[in-house]
């Protein structure tokens, strides 16, 4: 069983590691305040962009972080920004909407390979034109989205491509994996990739989507072990409490629709004599409140039907129900998806949501949360 990266080589399979067996209980961690990556929605309205409902939903949970003591960054511009439908100018006028709203606010912003769907090689400068798009403000942080040319290499070249366009940051990476469950041709780290990312001095941590394996796990156990300056990010938005439980932080869509929830999820795991902790339950140090695994369940319930899959085995249309949540909610004016976006529900999605809604609205009523 391997325990040392020394000893990895490019196909080493997690399965022959000490980190694809270490069991969640092993990592729990009661103590550590990770933060809330939390992926705005671009709202829509009349087939434009709703700007108020934009600011809105963020204020809703910057609100619900403050609430809870929870570090909340927004990530723009990702996969529920809608970044495959914007053209570089709305993805400016993203950001710069947000800077205007939120001056001195930290966020991570996506970006991805423009122009390369007929490129017959990889192409890392493909990343260079919203990446400077980015880097054009401060105090950010840029989340190297993957690609299908990029995840098409072997892992040394494809570890040379991440180099590649690690050479133009100039503000933190993010790197970022995904299952099939996502898109057909993604494959997710092996251990040998993820060490050679995790050793570079660019990226500061990786997002690792993922729906049938539990390699956010394997990367977890593996940087606490080897590498913990370096911060993997639950993508999971079908086991959200797992991140909460060992202490990790969350980069996910779903928290654009359940905020006030997680947020409250990640006050009550601390225990009571964690500095800063809100939800004190009296008891003493060691003790927290167990009825947050009821609230696991309640906001589970939901994600699940956010992200639940068509027939096609996609969850790419969870944008639509989330807007459909937040509208719900009385965060956003209108449901509407992005005009151009073809992954969209059908007619019945606001009854559904609003039946989503029903438990997660009971438990933070009996728990006192906010929504």
């Amino acid at each position: 069983m391997i325990t040392r990266p020394e000893e990895l080589r490019p196909d080493t399979p997690w399965s022959e590691t000490v980190w694809a067996w270490t069991p969640e209980e092993a990592m729990v961690d009661h103590r550590t305040r990770s933060r809330l990556c939390a992926a705005a929605l671009l709202p829509f309205r009349d087939r434009k962009p709703d700007w108020d409902g934009f600011v809105a939903a963020l204020a809703w949970s910057y609100a619900a972080a403050k609430r809870h003591g929870v570090e909340l960054v927004p990530v723009l511009n990702a996969d529920t920004g809608y970044i495959f439908d914007l053209d570089d100018a709305l993805y400016a006028e993203v950001l710069r909407r947000f800077r205007a709203a939120f001056p001195g606010r930290p966020f991570v912003a996506g970006v991805t390979a423009r122009g390369a769907e007929r490129d017959a090689e990889f192409r890392p400068e493909r990343y260079r034109v919203l990446m400077d798009i980015v880097q054009a403000h401060e105090d950010c942080e840029v989340m190297i989205m993957t690609s299908k040319g990029l995840n098409s290499l072997d892992p040394e070249r494809r570890r040379d491509g991440y180099y590649r366009i690690a050479e133009w940051l100039i503000r933190p990476g993010i790197v970022h994996a995904l299952e099939p469950s996502f898109v057909p041709w993604a494959t997710p780290y092996g251990p040998w990739l993820l060490w050679q990312l995790a050793t570079h001095p660019k990226f500061i941590g990786g997002k690792i989507s993922t729906l049938d394996e539990p390699h956010f796990l394997y990367w977890a156990a593996m940087c606490r072990d080897l590498r913990p300056d370096f911060a993997p990010h639950s993508g999971d938005d079908f086991g959200i409490a797992t991140a909460i439980r060992v202490g990790r932080p969350l980069l996910i869509g779903a928290a654009s629709s359940a905020a006030p929830l997680i947020c409250a999820a990640k006050d009550l795991w601390l225990h009571d004599d964690v500095p800063g902790k809100r939800a004190v339950t009296g008891r003493g140090p060691g003790h927290f409140d167990t009825r947050v695994y009821k609230l696991f369940e309640a906001f589970q319930s939901l994600e699940d039907q956010v992200f639940r899959l068509n027939a096609r085995g996609s969850a790419a249309a969870y944008k639509h129900s989330t807007a459909h949540v937040l509208h719900a909610l009385g965060v956003i004016a209108s449901p509407e998806p992005h005009p151009d976006c073809k992954d969209v529900r059908g007619p019945d999605e606001a009854a559904r949501m609003t039946e989503a809604l029903l438990r997660a609205r009971r438990v933070a009523e009996r728990l006192g949360i906010r929504l």
